[in-house]
This record gives structure tokens, C-alpha cells and sequence, in this order.
């Protein structure tokens, strides 16, 4: 019994030195752990230390622009009020490709600046060419006349003829007073150009004799008639009144 309990006490004392060294073991790899840890850490801050004393020139040139930042505050409504642009500028930016079209008639626009007396002159003729616009009913009326104008200019070469006739008819123009007189038998010649038409028709030439010889026996039946009554009038008892 004595041996067991030796043995066990022997087993449990060689169990804790176990324990113990492996406790041991763990907290060494712990604080070697550690120690990296603190190096790591300590080299990052003097790195950090490093950097921040590179900076301070550069903080020192931003103190420097503490006036112009104010004065950039300072423009705080104005950059405000182009902020409230942006929907205006968008609008603007839009237009790009008709403003780029535009650029494009720089050339044109140029000619037609170079016409700017010309345009005046023009811009002179507004009376002159609303007198014309009056006058549309006219040249309708004008315009309306090109099929004769057409027959006239088919008659070039017949007014060229008629135009080598200048002194012909300057010996005609001397004619005016004989002219003039034969214009005043118009009437007469009138009449006789309508007897004219009726012996050109037999026909009706005969028919009118027929009817005239006609009316010349009405006549003289009706003049013989009278005058045997004014007879028979005049002697009713001496004579016996005729009969017809």
C-alpha cells in the first residue's frame, strides 16, 4: 500500500512539474510575443514621430494661408450664388453642340458683316419697295398678259419689216386732214357696205323688190281708192258714184 501511494505521489508530483514547465513555456512565448509587439509599436511611433516633424513646415506653410483661407470664406455667398448656377450652367453646357455649329458660321457671319452697306442701302428701299407691293394687282394683271406678249415677241421679225417702213409711213402721217375726212364718212360708207351685203344675196335683193313692188301697188290701190270716193263726194247727184 505504501509502494501505490508512492507511486501515485510520484506520478501526480511528475504531472505538475509537466505543468508547470509547460506554463512556463507559454508565458516565455507570451511576453517574447509581447516584447515584438512593443518593438513593432515602438518603431511605428518613432517612424510616426519622424513623420510628423517632416510636416511640421507644412503645417507651418498652412498656418501661413490662414488669411487667404479666410478671405476664400469670406466668399462664401458669392460661391454660393454660383453654386445656384448650376442648373442655369447645365442648361448652358447643353447647348454645346449648337454653340460648336454656331462657332462654325464664324466665316459666313464675317461675309455678311461685310455686306452691313449694302444692307443699309437695302434696308433704304423699304418705301420704294412697299410702292411696288402695291402694285402687285398691276403686274398680276401684267403678268397675265404673257401669252400675248409672247404672240408680240413672234412678231419680231414682221416689226422689224414695218420699222424699215419709217418713211413710208412718214408720208402717211402726211396723209392725217385726207385720213380724217374719209374717217368722217364712216357712217355713209357703213350704209353702203350694208347695201353691199345685200347684193351679194339675190335672194334677198329679189325678195325686197317683190316686197316693194308690194307696198307701191298698196299705195297706188289705196290713193286710186280716195281719190274715187272725193269724186263721188264731190258730185253725188250729176254723176253716178264708180265702183271699184
Amino acid at each position: 500500500m505504501k509502494t501505490r501511494a508512492i507511486s501515485i505521489a510520484a506520478a501526480a508530483a511528475m504531472l505538475a512539474g509537466c505543468s508547470v514547465a509547460t506554463t512556463v513555456r507559454q508565458n516565455t512565448m507570451a511576453i517574447n510575443g509581447s516584447s515584438a509587439t512593443i518593438g513593432s509599436n515602438t518603431a511605428a511611433i518613432r517612424e510616426s514621430t519622424m513623420a510628423t516633424t517632416a510636416l511640421v513646415p507644412a503645417l507651418q506653410g498652412v498656418n501661413g494661408l490662414r488669411a487667404p483661407l479666410e478671405s476664400v470664406a469670406a466668399l462664401s455667398p458669392t460661391l454660393q450664388g454660383v453654386a445656384s448656377l448650376r442648373e442655369p450652367m447645365t442648361r448652358v453646357a447643353a447647348l454645346d453642340a449648337p454653340m460648336q455649329s454656331l462657332a462654325a458660321l464664324n466665316a459666313p457671319m464675317l461675309r455678311v458683316a461685310a455686306l452691313d452697306s449694302t444692307m443699309s442701302a437695302v434696308a433704304r428701299l423699304d418705301g420704294p419697295m412697299q410702292n411696288v407691293a402695291a402694285m402687285r394687282p398691276s403686274l398680276d394683271r401684267v403678268a397675265a398678259l404673257q401669252p400675248s406678249l409672247d404672240r408680240v415677241s413672234a412678231l419680231d421679225v414682221r416689226l422689224a419689216a414695218v420699222a424699215g417702213l419709217g418713211p413710208q409711213l412718214q408720208q402717211v402721217g402726211s396723209l392725217g386732214q385726207p385720213l380724217e375726212r374719209v374717217a368722217a364718212l364712216e357712217r355713209p360708207m357703213s350704209q353702203l357696205a350694208a347695201l353691199g351685203t345685200i347684193l351679194n344675196r339675190p335672194l334677198l335683193l329679189v325678195g325686197i323688190g317683190a316686197l316693194a313692188l308690194a307696198a307701191w301697188g298698196l299705195v297706188t290701190f289705196v290713193a286710186v281708192r280716195f281719190a274715187i270716193l272725193s269724186a263721188s263726194r264731190a258730185h253725188p247727184k250729176s254723176e253716178r258714184p264708180l265702183t271699184v
